[in-house]
């Protein structure tokens, strides 16, 4: 099958971004806000506080997260709360080995990536929506900036997150979000480590990915380009190589809806390194790093995702790295 290049397609379907569009928000007091692009939903942000009256709810309202829509804005293309491993949720962030010292001195080890219940009373470790900072949109781009507090087990706050998201779209009409994180704890240190399947930053793909078409699902690299469907690579102690780390790039493509999709993930080389990557025929993919955030340095992270409808070449992929980094 012979792929266009990013900029021919732009020419192709110039009348998808009629000039009149623009971007638009819309909240659901306490449960959600919808981001539109002329009427068409293209991202929601799920900001519902957890609710500890049952652990169903619970489960449901444990963080916040991003979804994205189908092209068509009908449905979604990532997974929410639910089916297999219910933790993972469209575009997130978290590490299931999150270390501080509590108000009383003592060292605490969460876990804000899977945000288990705690024992006895305690709620357990989660992360909770706690304002809107920032939430513009006009004709060519759209920014949302929360802040998100990070629990321990206790329910106390021992971090403050400062996430933003920026949307815009690219020549050839796909969706890029500028993904931007500042951790800062309440005091002393924080410490984030895990694995690459359990921290980091990370794509899900919706549900019936894992469900119906997980064999469809392929991977293209920096170097070797497309895989076959269905076969990953993961960091590891045995596989720590320039295959599995440091990745500039890695494109995840899919089948959801009846639609092929392909998810670009871009890093920068200011992020902390090494950056060991993840991959999953069920829909998920990212990076985790090791690193810690003080009163006096937050950590600080930028990521982008390009979404699109079809399918990508390495070219393409690289293309896009180079404008991300600038080059």
């Amino acid at each position: 099958m012979k792929l266009l290049p990013i900029l021919a397609l732009g020419a192709l379907i110039p009348g998808l971004l009629n000039a009149a569009d623009a971007f638009s928000w819309k909240d659901t007091p306490g449960k959600y806000v919808d981001l539109s692009f002329g009427g068409r939903l293209v991202a929601r942000y799920v900001y519902e506080t957890i609710d500890l009256s049952t652990s169903e709810r619970r489960e449901e309202t444990y963080k916040p997260f991003h979804h994205v829509y189908d092209e068509a804005g009908k449905n979604f293309i990532t997974k929410g709360p639910g089916g297999k491993f219910t933790h993972h949720r469209g575009i997130y962030y978290g590490f299931s080995k999150t270390g501080y010292t509590d108000a009383e001195g003592k060292a605490q080890t969460v876990d804000t990536w899977h945000c288990k219940p705690g024992k006895g009373t305690d709620p357990g470790a989660h992360q909770t929506h706690e304002t809107f900072l920032e939430q513009t949109a006009d004709a060519t781009h759209a920014v949302q900036k929360v802040r998100i507090a990070w629990h321990g087990n206790d329910g106390a706050v021992f971090a403050n997150e400062e996430r933003t998201l920026a949307f815009s779209f690219g020549a050839d009409h796909s969706l890029m979000v500028d993904f931007s994180s500042k951790l800062i704890p309440v005091s002393g240190k924080v410490t984030v480590d895990g694995d690459p399947q359990h921290a980091g930053f990370h794509f899900r793909a919706s549900g019936e990915v894992a469900d119906v078409t997980s064999k469809e699902t392929y991977y293209i690299r920096p170097g070797t380009g497309k895989d076959a469907p269905g076969k990953t690579i993961n960091w590891d102690a045995k596989n720590d190589s320039d295959a599995t780390k440091n990745l500039a790039w890695k494109a995840m493509s899919f089948v959801a809806g009846g639609d092929r999709y392909t998810v670009v993930y871009l890093d920068r080389p200011t992020n902390p390194k090494p950056a060991r990557f993840s991959e999953r025929d069920y829909g998920r993919f990212g990076s985790y790093f090791v690193s810690e955030a003080t009163s006096e340095k937050s950590l600080e992270v930028a990521y982008r995702l390009v979404i699109q409808k079809g399918e990508r070449t390495m070219e393409d992929c690289e293309a896009l790295s180079a404008s991300f980094l600038g080059h």
